[in-house]
């Protein structure tokens, strides 16, 4: 299965939201974003970053992909493939819930 198809399979409704527990907040320190999870820490990439940003519990995965093909004119197919494949990374991790 193609991550454009688990996209479809996970449901663009769907509305991804954090974990209970995880925070995502900008540190001062390194000048970075990070994802701040019990006993676990990532740093995401910029790509990431912008994706993360979008993740407040109301906007839809599929409004996320329609903002972010928008943003950096990217095909939308290209865009939900990437954006798909790392929240369900993310959400085998128990850090996002889709």
């Amino acid at each position: 299965m193609t991550d454009a198809a688990t996209t479809e399979a996970v449901g663009e409704a769907s509305v991804p939201r954090f974990a209970r527990g995880v925070k995502f907040r900008f540190d001062d320190t390194r000048k970075s974003w990070m994802v701040l999870a019990p006993e676990r820490l990532f740093l995401p990439d910029e790509a990431a970053t912008e994706i993360l940003k979008l993740v407040d519990g109301q906007r839809s995965l599929g409004a996320i992909i329609d903002d972010l093909a928008t943003r950096f004119d990217v095909s939308r197919d290209e865009m939900a493939g990437d954006v798909g494949g790392m929240l369900r990374d993310l959400a085998e991790k128990g850090v996002v819930l889709l």
